[in-house]
């Protein structure tokens, strides 16, 4: 007999946009634990309570109506109490001043966009660990491989929704599993040192952000890429910028000034008038700024597994 969902609603002050929002969950289009059906997202988690599933859908449409959420399995109830934060009800759009027309545009054609938070850390870390230093691609079949073959079905009736494992299964899966999923052995062991002291890792949800940063970055491993990537999701913390990434800078760059090669320095240097917002303002200018036609081609995809 089919189990009735907990039930919840939230309004947003203003325009909401849904989708936009919480995307950055997303790791790639066929992220197991990540589906978008029939306007609606499903989410299926862990939680401190155990597994749940999550369905969030805007009950009228458009970017300003009420978001309904349906949640089943055992952490159905931790779901519900944290689903404002998680669609960004903390988060404060207003406190953004935009300094470059180009992020001046992008806020005003993107009212609806906040910074979500999921109050999960080591949820954000795995994946985010996945992806140092290898193409997107690579990172998001790794991800799918592992949590389909040592995750669970998520709870409720979406009928290919999962959970990722719980930290005591990561700590188990052999190391030939690592390889086959394409993950080589300096990115199984960052992971694995993590969800060694995953509970000290989840207590970086409550800290701000310079604390956060140098909790996570204890663990070897684990630089200023990961770290603020994590923190985006996980504590949605609007200066998170991320430094360290192959494209980040140029394309900031490249939207604010129209040149290439801008690095970190340079980056940082660009968005120095927006401290306090950098990520917000990273995030923006990329939604709106010209993009910078290729010149090289794209980064070779490798697979270690047959090695």
């Amino acid at each position: 007999m089919p189990v009735s969902p907990l039930t919840r609603t939230w309004t947003p002050p203003g325009p909401y946009d849904l989708h936009g929002s919480l995307g950055v969950l997303r790791r790639g289009p066929y992220d197991p634990t990540y589906r978008t059906e029939g306007g609606a997202v499903w989410r299926g988690t862990r939680t401190p309570d155990g597994p749940a599933t999550l369905k969030v859908w805007t009950r009228r449409g458009g970017t300003d109506g009420v978001v309904c959420a349906q949640a089943w399995g055992p952490g159905a109830r931790w779901l519900l109490d944290g689903l404002p934060a998680l669609l960004g009800a903390e988060d404060d759009p207003h406190a953004f001043v935009p300094h470059h027309d180009v992020a001046r545009e992008a806020h005003r054609r993107h009212p609806g966009l906040r910074l979500i938070r999921t109050g999960r850390v080591v949820e954000a870390l795995i994946p985010t660990v996945l992806e140092q230093k290898i193409t997107t691609d690579e990172a998001y079949r790794a991800w799918r491989l592992l949590v389909r073959r040592f995750g669970e079905r998520a709870p409720g009736p979406h009928p290919d929704l999962w959970v990722m494992p719980h930290p005591r299964d990561w700590l188990r899966i052999p190391s030939w599993e690592w390889h086959r999923a394409g993950v080589d052995q300096k990115r199984s062991a960052a992971i694995l040192r993590a969800l060694q002291r995953a509970s000290r890792m989840e207590e970086a949800a409550t800290m701000d952000l310079a604390a956060a940063l140098a909790r996570l970055q204890a663990i070897p491993g684990v630089g200023p890429w990961t770290a603020a990537e994590v923190l985006q999701r996980s504590n949605g913390e609007p200066d998170a910028i991320t430094v360290g990434d192959l494209h980040l800078p140029r394309l900031i760059g490249y939207a604010l000034t129209g040149a290439r090669g801008t690095d970190d320095d340079g980056m940082l240097e660009l968005l120095a008038p927006y401290e306090g917002q950098r990520h917000r303002a990273g995030r923006l200018i990329l939604l709106g700024g010209p993009r910078m036609p290729r010149r090289q081609p794209r980064f070779p995809v490798g697979n270690i597994a047959p090695l």
